[in-house]
């Protein structure tokens, strides 16, 4: 990798935040920066849109707006960035809700430094990163869906694609769609299979062997 990646972390707890600052860059042999840091999930958007970061980290269990909402403040501000759920617990519900509010990953915050630099790396390169027990619950929920809908050649090639992490932009240059009718496709897509994220639907996939 050429050039470093830009993070941005937002955690409103100021030691965990310094400590990834001066740890990410030695433990990734300088592959990952943090460029910014914030406490406050109100100012995320501003942040996002003044640093340009590649991937933002975001506590969860943030003082309101909290960092469900950051998630979401973050997508809106900067459609392309990759966004990585972090918590203290492994309460799976909350996960899951972080994946809906448009997080690509989830990664507890007991992980050590050096054990994060891979997974965030592999987020950037187009892959959901998800703790064990919180995949044994998406594919329970996948499970308790019933048997895959059936799909058009059309409808199996984008679930391929989200199953493979490309966002609305790649789906819209491969499909040569606008990103809006990008969006509108998957948004319908998930319905017909009846979840809310798109980690969800690569479960689906990977339970009926399009995988």
């Amino acid at each position: 990798m050429s050039a470093a990646v830009r993070i941005a972390v937002v955690d409103d707890h100021p030691l965990f935040a310094s400590g990834l600052e001066l740890l990410l860059p030695r433990a990734s042999d300088g592959r990952a920066d943090v460029v910014a840091t914030t406490g406050d999930a109100a100012a995320v958007g501003d942040l996002v849109r003044r640093t340009v970061p590649d991937l933002v980290l975001v506590d969860l269990h943030m003082p309101p707006p909290g960092g469900l909402r950051a998630i979401s403040a973050i997508r809106r501000a900067a459609p392309r960035v990759r966004i990585v759920a972090m918590s203290g617990d492994d309460d799976p519900a909350l996960a899951l809700a972080a994946l809906r509010a448009g997080a690509e990953a989830f990664l507890p915050k007991s992980a050590e430094a050096h054990d994060i630099v891979q997974p965030l790396l592999s987020v950037l390169d187009g892959w959901a990163v998800l703790p064990a027990g919180l995949l044994a619950a998406l594919l329970a929920h996948a499970r308790e869906l019933g048997p895959p809908v059936e799909l058009d050649e059309a409808e199996r090639e984008l679930l391929l694609m989200i199953a493979a992490g490309a966002g609305n932009t790649e789906i819209a240059l491969r499909l040569h769609v606008s990103d809006r009718t990008a969006k509108r496709l998957t948004a319908g897509l998930l319905r017909k299979l009846r979840v809310s994220t798109r980690a969800e639907a690569a479960a689906l996939a990977g339970r009926a062997g399009m995988l």
